[in-house]
Parts: C-alpha cells; sequence; structure tokens
C-alpha cells in the first residue's frame, strides 16, 4: 500500500471482514437481546454504525451531516450498513477528493464503527451465541471487498 487512500480502504475492508464475521449466522433475537442490562441493543448499536458510515461518507464529500436512523428490521439493517460501507469506499476509490483528513475519518467514525463490532461480538458471547475467535493477520481482506460476503476464515480457533 502506498498511499494513505490505499491504507484506509483497506481498513474499511478489514471493518467489512470483521462485521461479516459477527454479523454471520447471528440468530434473530440476537438483535434484540440486552445482556440483562440498560445498554444499547445489538439492533441499536448496528443502526448507530450505519450512521457513523453516512457520516463518514458526508465528512470526505465536505458536506457533513448527522443522522440519528431509528434501528429497522436486522436484516435490512445489515444491509444499511454494507450499503453505506460500500458507498464510502467507492467515493475513495473514486479519486474524488477528500474534503478532510484521512486521519479525521479514521480517528472519528471508522475508529468508532470497528469498537461497535467488538462490542456486537461481546454481546453475541452474552447472548449465547458466540463466535470463533480468529488470526485476523492471516485473514484474506481486500481492498475494495466490502459487502456482507467476505472469503471463509482461514484460521480459527
Amino acid at each position: 500500500m502506498s498511499t494513505p487512500r490505499e491504507l484506509f480502504r483497506h481498513t474499511l475492508a478489514t471493518l467489512a471482514y470483521r462485521a461479516a464475521k459477527v454479523l454471520r449466522d447471528a440468530p434473530e433475537d440476537f438483535a434484540s437481546s440486552t445482556a440483562g442490562g440498560g445498554n444499547r441493543t445489538p439492533s441499536q448499536v448496528l443502526a448507530h454504525m450505519g450512521d457513523l458510515l453516512d457520516w463518514a461518507l458526508s465528512k470526505a464529500q465536505g458536506a457533513e451531516r448527522w443522522a440519528n436512523v431509528p434501528p429497522g428490521p436486522w436484516g435490512a439493517d445489515i444491509t444499511r450498513f454494507f450499503a453505506a460501507l460500500e458507498k464510502f469506499d467507492t467515493y475513495l476509490a473514486s479519486g474524488a477528493p477528500v474534503a478532510c483528513s484521512h486521519e479525521e475519518l479514521f480517528q472519528g467514525p471508522v475508529a468508532d464503527a470497528l469498537t461497535h463490532v467488538g462490542q456486537l461480538a461481546m454481546l453475541r458471547r452474552l447472548a449465547g451465541c458466540p463466535m470463533k475467535g480468529e488470526n485476523y493477520a492471516s485473514a484474506e481482506i481486500i481492498a475494495g471487498r466490502v459487502g456482507v460476503q467476505q472469503t471463509a476464515p482461514s484460521r480459527e480457533f
């Protein structure tokens, strides 16, 4: 990776890979689980992740805006998240100018979304539907591959 934009796009592909893993095969009732507390449900977390990526694209385009979109059906919110990720990556891949620094995009919306992937993984464990750990360093992550369809894990444990 020779440019900050290429590294950033790889980061988005990493977000997609990790999100796809935590969302794959999650039971429908997981979306509304609370882990026994008053925290956000997985459905609320996922909707927020879509909001973050919409915000990131608006910042990159120089027309920053924020919207709190209420959670919808679990499957629709998964689709919304990956669609927002794809729109953001497509914009970056186009070579269009980015109105703010890649560092600002990373430290704000993208790092927040990565944190929420970890939160969803923990909530899955607490809800009794854990996923296997994985050596992510050996995962096949490719810039531009930002959809829900990802390569199967190469080394789970």
